[in-house]
């Protein structure tokens, strides 16, 4: 029996209340949505707030052996992709005939390969910036589209979600870290079609972390995949944020990961590398700031702390009273939990790891 859309409302409002991780988060409401709409396949990523580029994903699609070529044509294509949607509101797939650019006519082929028949599509976001997509495809010929009632239910909890998965990675701030990065740099090369081509000893290691993997399984280098295509696709002009995304692993600590172009007359040259790097201090402050719901004065502030500046020193740098720091201190406890300076710190850098 269908649950009615009442019900996934709440329910989804109540596991977004809960301390869930963001994987759990997700897969539950998965399962709430499936319980009240049909569809066959799913892509959720999330995605860093600044570039927007898609990582940590939670998929279930047609074909493995398809995954580089439909998440290559998914950002080179300009049909519901996730950075021209509006912020929470779902958008159905359709064609457009014969006005489909070349790349766009590729993704549509694509999907109705795998027997897509509808599909609806959603940006996760808000002012403090995007947090994921989702798309969810219906392949039943026997099925009916999506219906406005449906997408209503979508759009209802939508913008729970936004939060729920905001303040999930803010949580992920006060996880002890159990693993370092391995010794030497991790890079791995990518062909145009995002083939691996070779790789560093470490890559291994970082992969399995990202996304984890069965000892006797290959990782899977979803994230890589991501930013390789957002470079293809800045070089296509279709989109011109940068080719990099930040990612928490699985033992707590968070990496950077970039995609740039190999260039030079040797054997290689033209194909795409991918660096896993630690994130910068400034970049975690920044990264904490954002998903804890701070407002840019804010998170400059907290930035001021975390340089060592005291109450004094931070009303000097940034221009404002002894008293408005201590009011926006205020402000910032209450979001993001902290009890007091010591530990907004701890929380913000990483200090306590």
């Amino acid at each position: 029996m269908r649950s009615s859309f009442a019900g996934v409302q709440s329910r989804v409002e109540r596991l977004c209340a809960q301390s869930l991780v963001e994987r759990e988060l997700r897969a539950q409401v998965l399962d709430l949505f499936r319980s009240a709409i049909d569809f066959s396949y799913y892509a959720w990523l999330l995605t860093d707030p600044e570039t927007w580029v898609g990582t940590a994903p939670l998929a279930h699609i047609p074909h493995l052996s398809a995954l580089t070529r439909l998440i290559r044509l998914k950002y080179q294509a300009s049909v519901n992709r996730w950075t021209a949607l509006p912020a929470n509101r779902w958008v159905r797939w359709s064609s457009t005939g014969n006005r489909l650019s070349v790349r766009d006519a590729e993704w549509q082929d694509l999907l109705e390969g795998f027997g897509v028949t509808d599909l609806v599509s959603v940006s996760l976001r808000d002012r403090y910036g995007s947090w994921a997509f989702l798309d969810l495809w219906r392949a039943d010929p026997a099925a009916p589209d999506f219906t406005v009632e449906e997408i209503r239910l979508l759009d209802s909890v939508a913008g729970t979600l936004t939060r729920g998965l905001r303040r999930a990675q803010a949580r992920s701030f006060t996880r002890p870290v159990r693993w370092e990065l391995p010794p030497g740099p991790a890079v791995l090369v990518l062909d145009e079609q995002l083939q691996p081509v070779q790789q560093t000893a470490s890559v291994d290691v970082q992969l399995r972390r990202l996304l984890p993997t069965a000892p006797d399984l290959r990782p899977v280098p979803a994230a890589a995949y991501n930013v390789a295509a957002q470079l293809l696709a800045a070089e296509r002009g279709v989109d011109d944020r940068p080719p990099m995304a930040r990612a928490q692993i699985a033992d707590g600590a968070w990496i950077r990961v970039r995609a740039s172009r190999l260039v030079g007359t040797d054997v290689g040259a033209g194909q795409i590398a991918v660096t896993f790097e630690a994130m910068t201090a400034q970049e975690q402050v920044e990264l904490y700031g954002r998903a804890s719901g701070l407002s840019l004065r804010e998170r400059q502030l907290v930035a001021e702390l975390v340089r060592g500046a005291d109450t004094g020193t931070v009303a000097h740098r940034l221009t404002i009273s002894e008293l408005t720091v201590q009011d926006h201190l205020k402000s910032i406890f209450a979001k993001t939990g902290a009890m007091n300076r010591y530990d907004l710190i701890t929380r913000a850098s990483g200090a306590h790891r």
